[in-house]
């Protein structure tokens, strides 16, 4: 067993002798011979480590004043040894899970007994940390009104630049097992506080108000901003380490929880336990929630194409179907005419089938696109018509009998398309000649959907396009989410992202296909469109862009301006326009309407590229 607690090897030494006779620390009438040790401190329970030197454990007359209770999802409440010791590994609070709703009030002194234990968020198979906890417990009030433990100020000072430690290579890249270094590592130095009183003076918001009743702060105003505000996420290597995520104790039935977008300020003082939840990490449970000053933010509205100008836009629409309120409908559609001006070419992802989850072998998404597009219309849109290739039922993932696909709208007052023996789900389109220039052998196809980098996932949907005399090639994608992949906060650093393997195969798939038609001819102007689910800097990017087929337009602009998504307060790119060496002197926008706000009509972005063909 790990030393308890480096301070005094002694008393150490006296908690092993008790544990390993069975006897609770701090039991009288210990049996005759045994040394009685003195009773277990917090920061013996916690240790140097990520896991408890006590884990399994029975402890008893724990002492600490409630410094939080939570009387929803996970129940219990924290405690606070108010005589810290002198080692800034250990921390001095801890979580006592009751499952019920406790009976103690913040301010009691109590003494606890019960089994340590390590909760892991999510299950351990998650890769997420584990929370040391007191879990059973038999819980005695000394007495009530006491103040609080000093709450520890977290801000741009105190929190290290790096991020956290590299994993231990024999133990699959764990850091569980490497002691505590808070003055070095982000990720150390929260969870030396983790259950303990902390507080954040004002902050500027980076994630917006979720519908769960959360927000993302960041302490550190300076780090990697976003031209609107926000946090940029821009490589694996460079963390953003003062991200916080915010809830707070009271039910939101009693205190309503603040609605705040990307830009606003989270002012005044925020205090509470330092928690750890399996949707984001380490996260600040208010007792005490400062007040949010808005901020100037508005969404982004795109400059329209000239009459030479082809102006080709992406937009995840988010499990569009005809059982979502007629206001999504119309929010929609009011973006893609005032935000996007209502682009000649647009690729939709997340287009559900006619009756949305309902699963019964519905595939047909008629009346999804007739009610999407008489939406758009109706805001003052073009007459917009659809191509698109119904999926076999089940069989592209997403929503079980949602049945998502990709769809291309167009506008037919100025683009045509291109008809040729339109293909069904399982058939793939091809590359062949006309008078000398490549064309498509099935226009819409799919891209090589038996390819099992497809598997459970949203084919590629390949279509071909003529404007003012110049055909264009335009391939709609939503590749495989990041579903399954760990958490920046992970136990194992880097974190397993284990969703790449199959990205990186439909990425070569979709740059193979870039390729054929580059072969048949060299200026070919190819668009490669959609929800890449994966970011500029990636390996799938780096894939897609392979032998210079493509290129990532986003990369065009300004680095504080490239996002589409905002995750767990980092504004990053999952959302792309690729093109091809003929698509040239381009305009670029990432459109933000919707990641940085609380009010969404999708999570996702639009991007919108302009060029003459």
């Amino acid at each position: 067993m790990r030393s308890s607690h480096p301070r005094s090897a002694a008393v150490a030494a006296l908690v092993a002798t008790a544990l390993a006779t069975g006897l609770l620390a701090g039991t009288a009438d210990a049996a005759e011979g045994a040394v009685s040790a003195d009773p277990i401190r917090i920061h013996d329970i916690q240790g140097t480590t990520r896991t408890s030197p006590l884990n399994g454990k029975p402890v008893a007359d724990v002492e600490g004043i409630v410094t939080g209770v939570r009387t929803y999802g996970s129940r219990g409440f924290w405690i606070q040894d108010p005589d810290a010791d002198d080692d800034p590994a250990t921390s001095e609070g801890i979580f006592v899970f009751t499952g019920s709703a406790p009976t103690v009030a913040v301010g009691d002194a109590v003494k606890v007994a019960g089994t340590v234990g390590e909760y892991v968020p999510g299950g351990v198979n998650s890769g997420n940390q584990s929370v040391t906890q007191i879990a059973k417990p038999t819980v005695t009030v000394v007495s009530s009104g006491n103040a609080l433990p000093e709450a520890v100020a977290i801000n741009e000072y105190s929190v290290p630049a790096a991020y956290a430690p590299a994993g231990d290579p024999a133990a699959a890249n764990s850091i569980n097992g490497l002691t505590l270094d808070p003055s070095r590592y982000a990720l150390d130095y929260y969870e030396s506080l983790e259950g303990m009183n902390v507080k954040i003076g004002t902050s500027r918001v980076v994630g917006a108000t979720d519908p769960y009743s959360e927000m993302w702060v960041t302490v550190k105003g300076w780090e990697n901003t976003a031209k609107r505000g926000g946090t940029l996420y821009g490589s694996y290597e460079s963390q953003n380490t003062g991200r916080l995520q915010v809830q707070q104790l009271a039910p939101v039935a009693q205190q309503p929880f603040p609605v705040a977008n990307v830009g606003d300020k989270l002012t005044g003082t925020t205090e509470g336990p330092l928690d750890f939840n399996q949707f984001g990490g380490y996260t600040l449970v208010a007792r005490t929630l400062g007040t949010v000053k808005a901020g100037t933010l508005a969404p982004e509205k795109t400059k329209p194409q000239a009459a030479n100008e082809l102006a080709v836009a992406t937009y995840n629409v988010e499990n569009l179907d005809p059982t979502d309120p007629q206001t999504k409908f119309d929010n929609l559609a009011k973006a893609v005419v005032e935000n996007l001006a209502s682009p000649d070419i647009l690729a939709l992802e997340e287009i559900q089938d006619d009756n949305g989850a309902k699963n019964d072998g519905t595939v047909s998404a008629e009346q999804t696109l007739t009610k999407f597009t008489a939406a758009i219309a109706a805001a003052g849109g073009p007459a917009y018509q659809w191509r698109s290739i119904s999926p076999e039922n089940n069989k592209d993932g997403g929503e079980p009998g949602g049945n998502i696909r990709q769809v291309f709208l167009f506008n037919p007052a100025r683009v045509s398309f291109t008809e040729r023996a339109p293909g069904d789900a399982v058939t793939a389109t091809g590359v062949t000649t006309e008078n000398g220039k490549a064309a498509l052998t099935h226009s819409p196809g799919r891209i090589d959907p038996a390819n099992p980098a497809w598997a459970d996932s949203r084919k590629p949907l390949a279509g071909e396009f003529v404007f003012k005399g110049k055909t264009v090639f335009v391939i709609a994608n939503h590749f495989s989410s990041k579903g399954g992949d760990e958490g920046l906060t992970s136990v194992h650093q880097p974190p397993v992202r284990s969703s790449e393997t199959k990205r990186l195969l439909q990425a070569q798939a979709v740059n193979g296909f870039v390729k054929q038609l580059l072969a048949a001819d060299k200026n070919a102007s190819v668009l490669a469109v959609g929800d890449i689910n994966d970011f500029e800097f990636s390996g799938t990017a780096q894939a897609l862009e392979d032998g210079g087929a493509l290129y990532s337009a986003i990369k065009s602009l300004p680095k504080a301006e490239r996002y589409s998504y905002v995750y767990q307060g980092n504004a990053q790119v999952l959302d792309q326009i690729l093109v091809s060496p003929g698509v040239k002197n381009y305009a670029y926008d990432s459109v933000h309407i919707n990641a940085e706000f609380s009010a969404q009509n999708s999570d996702h972005d639009p991007q919108v590229l302009r060029f003459r063909p």
